[in-house]
């Protein structure tokens, strides 16, 4: 029988891939995955929502005042084919980068949709990179045209160097010396454009990830990315999508978490994705904005949830429509997830993975899952293991490298252009992730730290999370980040920095407070001998700590 088109396989539509609520063993038992010989996220995040029902809402666009402008899927379907048919015409061909340099709105996900149509690459750029970012990704990616707006033609002024493949810059506040104002780059353009069938192995995005060392890595992904993230998202949102579903990050669409954990899963889906840009997290108007557009599933960052744990009675104030809550991108730590349940009345569901790899690992409540300072189990799926140097299974409570075995949809096809870096990421068919990690007898497993985060001293291998964890149950920590620092006697101390409360102030009687607090509550060998107190966390723009950034601290100082 020949294989089905990709339009067949859209008219028979893709629906949940766990299916009807139920235990994980029972999901875990029924899960396969479908067929993805034949898969192009905008027929399935766009073409066939518009076919069926145009005047779905698609995207809740907020303004400042929470005034709501609403994208439907067929609005959505004409803009992304008019601009599909305008990149054609600008000769963006299949296999093509475009860049991608928006906040939050209605012209991210319609770039996204008209790009997939074409077989091109989207590349996504993160609205808070700075110039040297943004250009050194235009020039490895060798990207021909690229969308922004004017904050981001500032920055890309800025670069230094030149970005030569870069042909065309379209900017969606107007013309604006060497850039095409966006409405001028669609006019005249037909709103029918016929979606480009391909393979689920196509090359569909590519996102950069930084390592420990060198320059950021461009993680490549076929178009079956997409339906490789949709059982993670099904879990950690208890079987998403439920009637009146809204969904909501703050994280960047063009971060992994924002754009593959919520923005493109919600198209899918077809629940409407709330699009509220903003430069800094305010927790005090995350709240109030959940509550004023009805968001009843959120992916926060712990940062943020942590930073939304010093606002007094959120439930009582501004009520609670959430259904579901989940978190990821570092360790959620106990004493946040018990909050969620103390002070929102839900539970949160932590899930994992890696911008390669993501969504591999995660909790759910309504599927039984749910364990303090425990990432969550393997999502129905993806074979993840904690591994050993040699590739060998750690046996239970062994601290060893996270990894999950290919092949897996969701895994990345390849660093751009680094054969040499992709072929590092394995030992032999486990991708490795650089993070620590153990396995309970349950199949639970738990996070440690980053290879680089884990902390040598006197013979002792000690991960930051569980002292964070316990630095910011003190009642004057808002936030904390655990380093290690050279030390000649004990290879590193640990040392803590801190953000305080209001109401507290930074001192000698405080630290102690603070050290004593981790020392009796953990171990002699793992409380801080040193607390900075700092007026605010490094952190990336996707909400995690920077720990590097505070290591270099004691290479500057020279302490």
């Amino acid at each position: 029988m020949a294989s089905k088109t990709s339009a067949e396989r859209d008219a028979r539509g893709l629906g949940p891939l766990l299916g009807a609520p139920a235990s994980y063993e029972t999901v875990l038992a029924r899960f396969r995955w479908p067929d993805l010989a034949a898969f192009n996220i905008a027929a399935f995040c766009c073409d066939r929502h518009a076919a069926a029902e145009p005047g779905r809402p698609a995207i809740l666009a907020l303004a400042a005042d929470f005034s709501v402008s609403v994208l439907t899927f067929g609005a959505l379907r004409a803009e992304a084919d008019r601009l599909a048919h305008a990149l054609e015409r600008a000769g963006i061909r299949r296999g093509d980068r475009v860049a991608i340099l928006l906040p939050q709105g209605r012209h991210v996900p319609v770039a996204h949709m008209a790009i997939y149509k074409l077989g091109a690459v989207a590349l996504p750029l993160a609205a808070l990179f700075g110039a040297e970012a943004i250009g050194y990704r235009l020039q490895d990616s060798g990207a021909r045209l690229l969308i922004t707006d004017s904050g981001g033609l500032a920055k890309l002024r800025a670069f230094p160097g030149a970005v030569p493949a870069l042909e065309r810059v379209i900017s969606i506040d107007g013309a604006d010396g060497d850039a095409l104002g966006y409405d001028r780059f669609l006019e005249g353009m037909p709103e029918r454009f016929e979606t480009r069938a391909c393979t689920g192995d196509a090359p569909a995005l590519m996102i950069y990830t930084s390592g420990t060392t060198g320059q950021p890595k461009g993680a490549l992904h076929g178009h079956r990315v997409l339906a490789g993230h949709l059982p993670g998202v099904e879990m950690h949102h208890d079987f998403l999508p439920q009637p009146d579903d809204r969904i909501w990050t703050p994280a960047d669409w063009a971060w992994a978490g924002g754009l593959l954990n919520v923005l493109l899963p919600g198209l899918f889906f077809g629940v409407p994705v709330v699009a509220w840009p903003f430069q800094k997290f305010d927790p005090e108007a995350a709240f109030a904005m959940m509550a004023r557009v009805s968001v009843r599933n959120a992916f926060i960052p712990p940062t943020g949830l942590r930073l939304m744990r010093n606002v007094e009675d959120p439930a009582r104030r501004y009520g609670m429509p959430l259904r579901s809550l989940a978190s990821g991108g570092e360790a959620l730590g106990t004493p946040t997830f018990e909050w969620g349940r103390e002070a929102l009345g839900l539970p949160i569901n932590e899930f994992y993975g890696q911008t390669e790899c993501n969504l591999v690992l995660s909790s759910s409540a309504a599927m039984g899952v749910a364990r303090p300072g425990m990432i969550g189990r393997p999502v129905p799926g993806h074979r993840v293991a904690v591994i050993r140097p040699d590739g060998s299974e750690c046996a239970l409570g062994e601290r060893g490298q996270i990894a999950i075995r290919r092949p897996d949809p969701v895994m990345f096809l390849g660093y751009w252009n680094r054969p040499e870096a992709t072929a590092e990421k394995f030992i032999g068919d486990w991708m490795t992730t650089g993070d620590q990690g153990m396995c309970d007898p349950e199949g639970y497993i738990g996070f440690v730290g980053r290879d680089d985060d884990v902390i040598t001293s006197s013979g002792y291998r000690i991960g930051p999370v569980e002292i964070e964890d316990c630095l910011i149950k003190h009642e004057a920590v808002a936030l904390a980040a655990v380093v290690g620092k050279p030390d000649p006697l004990r290879t590193e101390i640990v040392t803590a920095f801190v953000t305080l409360k209001p109401g507290f102030a930074p001192g000698e009687a405080l630290a102690e407070s603070i050290r004593r607090h981790v020392r009796e509550r953990l171990s002699a060998h793992e409380y801080p001998r040193e607390v900075h107190f700092i007026d605010e966390m490094p952190l990336t723009t996707t909400g995690k700590i920077i720990r590097r950034t505070l290591r270099d601290r004691f290479s500057e100082s020279g302490a």
